[in-house]
């Protein structure tokens, strides 16, 4: 926007005439007019600003989702499951804070072409599993498991078949699966089994090859699933690549995406507000600068990144969000979550508390307590653990190959019935059982994540809560 000219002024010994005064009156009308025209434009162009940062909260999600599924498919084609084999070290360093808990199956389905028939074996009654499946825009849609298989009436033992169909499809189903409909033909399957530690392995592996996952058409003519394609190395993680996308390309990216997964109803007057600057399907964002779009978008990716939302627990040193993965209206929380962690269960799956603590004095390494006391251990229908990351989010090396407590070796209870864990870099020595110490850096920043699988109420609602990290001389 460009300033109006100034009006002309009288220099000493100047005639005021007239005609000079009605000259003088003409050019400050037409100043204030230029003035009150430009103060519109301002107007306009900061409403415009404020509906593109709107837009990019509201996109987030579904550019992140599509990144990751690109990365994916570099490897791994539609309708296939990608199946992880190995348990994390300190030496992988493409995703922080993975889980020493489960291994992963993942696909990524297109069901523009039809519905996708997914089975899960059976397996140890004990063994926890879980089939998240997502939308486009992250919401998780169905969550069937081992706790709540979630099969039609009159099925109760596996194998557990299932169908999952897109938008707008009809047509006959066999009576052996469940249907799950989805809202966008774009769909994550995100598969967690439960692996009890490295002798575990082929177990899990084995029933990995068990789990389905063909066409409807295949499944009708009983086709056997395709073979397990190759992990490709990893690639830079499609949150960077969302991040540091130009904005005009966001926004457009935005726009052709939108025609593949449109938005939910429920977004309609979000959408209505956005096409006023061209994000539509298939639409071209208009009436802003490229300037004008960076601006926009890197105050939505701050934005994006401080917030906390209301809700987040936050209790003695440790928070976790126990209203993630359906977000229906509420934009930055579904934004802030998908930046945070892309593909977070529902509360009732699995719950995270997170603590954040320094592991020195000065270079002085610290020891902390964490302690539960008689009854008082995380209460799971499933089963808990707690992991330890460095500054960087990465486990922590260490001599004694430690990265995880509560779960592949049981923790000991003292005499009164409490359960104590030392926290801290050094081996605590014979007074404290070797499964009840996890290991931290000998300095800096480390953070503590808790992992709760099929979380009972009480630990969602807060009528229980994790103690506090006690720092001890």
């Amino acid at each position: 926007m460009s300033e109006p000219d100034d009006a002309a002024s009288s220099s000493a010994g100047r005639v005021i005439t007239r005609r000079t005064m009605l000259g003088w009156a003409t050019a400050t009308a037409l100043g204030m007019a230029a003035c009150g025209r430009d103060d519109e434009d301002a107007a306009v162009t900061g409403e415009s600003a404020a509906i593109a940062n709107e837009a990019y909260v509201f996109g987030y999600p579904l550019l992140l989702m599509h990144e990751t599924r690109k990365a994916a498919l570099e490897s791994t084609p539609v309708n296939h499951f990608q199946h992880s084999g190995v348990l994390p070290t300190p030496d992988r360093r493409d995703i922080v804070r993975l889980n020493v808990d489960t291994l992963y199956s993942s696909a990524w389905l297109d069901l523009s072409h039809g519905p996708v028939a997914l089975q899960v074996p059976a397996m140890d009654r004990d063994r926890f599993w879980l089939m998240q499946i997502m939308d486009a825009w992250t919401n998780t849609v169905h969550n069937p498991g081992s706790v709540h298989p979630q099969v039609r009436a009159g099925v109760s033992t596996p194998p557990f078949g299932y169908v999952i169909t897109g938008p707008n499809w009809s047509g006959a189903l066999p009576d052996e699966l469940t249907p799950l409909p989805m809202p966008t033909p774009t769909v994550w399957v995100l598969g967690r089994i439960q692996v009890d530690g490295p002798d575990d392995i082929p177990a899990v592996r084995a029933i990995q090859r068990d789990v389905r996952l063909v066409s409807l058409e295949d499944w009708v003519a009983r086709r056997p699933s395709p073979a397990e394609p190759l992990r490709p190395p990893p690639s830079r993680p499609p949150a960077e690549q969302v991040t540091e996308m130009d904005a005009r390309r966001f926004y457009d990216r935005l726009c052709a995406l939108m025609n593949i997964d449109p938005p939910a109803p429920a977004d309609a007057p979000a959408m209505e507000r956005f096409a006023r600057i061209g994000i539509e399907p298939g639409g071209r964002v208009e009436g802003l600068s490229n300037a004008d779009l960076t601006t926009a978008a890197d105050d939505a990716k701050r934005t994006i990144g401080v917030y906390v939302d209301p809700q987040t627990r936050m209790d003695n040193g440790w928070t976790f969000d126990p209203t993630a993965g359906v977000y229906g209206t509420d934009y930055l929380h579904r934004a802030a979550v998908a930046d945070k962690g892309l593909g977070t269960n529902l509360p009732q799956d699995a719950i995270y508390p997170t603590y954040f603590g320094t592991a020195d004095t000065y270079g002085t390494p610290k020891r902390f307590r964490l302690r539960f006391e008689r009854g008082q251990t995380p209460p799971v229908d499933a089963f808990w653990s707690i992991t330890a990351y460095g500054a960087d989010g990465f486990l922590v090396p260490n001599p004694a190959n430690i990265y995880s407590v509560g779960h592949q070796e049981p923790v000991v209870p003292g005499p009164d019935g409490a359960v104590e864990l030392a926290i801290q870099h050094r081996n605590p020595g014979p007074a404290v059982p070797q499964h009840n110490w996890l290991p931290i850096p000998a300095e800096g920043e480390f953070s503590l994540i808790m992992r709760l699988y099929a979380p009972r109420p009480e630990a969602i609602d807060g009528r229980w809560q994790v103690p506090a990290v006690t720092p001890v001389p």
